[in-house]
């Protein structure tokens, strides 16, 4: 759908801005459409870890899901009271848990020896010496002096 299609048709002067972002957003979808489908997925799930794969599988599901969700609204029919409503949330909560491993891998590591280490280091203070402990020095020798 072009501009020209756009301004031949009958529709309110008003929502042609929006008419129009949504002509270039779905341009956009396409060519990003075009660049997942380009290359196999058996090759692509390859490449990546097991992590990278499930967010991989999650934003296809979402995304299809999300597309659907848009394809109900344009026919008419209530998407918030189709079954593609729970499976919307659904994949979110999975999302969630991916996110949840990701972070826990992102957070730092306590290393406990290095902390007590540091620790001791940054507390240390001296023993008082007790003075029945208290050694007396021991008298240097003379040297002979010839």
């Amino acid at each position: 759908m072009s501009e020209s299609d756009l301004a031949g048709e009958e529709y309110p002067a008003e929502i042609h801005d929006y008419l129009s972002a949504f002509d270039k957003s779905l341009g956009f979808v396409d060519e990003m459409l075009k660049t997942m489908m380009s290359v196999s997925r058996s090759e692509l799930l390859q490449k990546l870890d097991p992590l990278e794969q499930a967010k991989l599988d999650l934003v296809s599901a979402y995304t299809l899901n999300s597309m659907f969700w848009v394809y109900l609204a344009t026919q008419g029919i209530n998407p918030k009271e189709h079954p593609v409503k729970q499976e919307l949330e659904r994949i979110r909560t999975y999302m969630n848990r991916v996110k949840e491993i990701t972070d826990k891998k992102k957070a730092a590591r306590l290393d406990k020896g290095a902390a007590s280490r540091f620790l001791r280091s940054a507390l240390y203070e001296p023993k008082p010496q007790n003075k029945s402990a208290k050694r007396t020095p021991i008298p240097a020798k003379k040297k002979k002096t010839h």
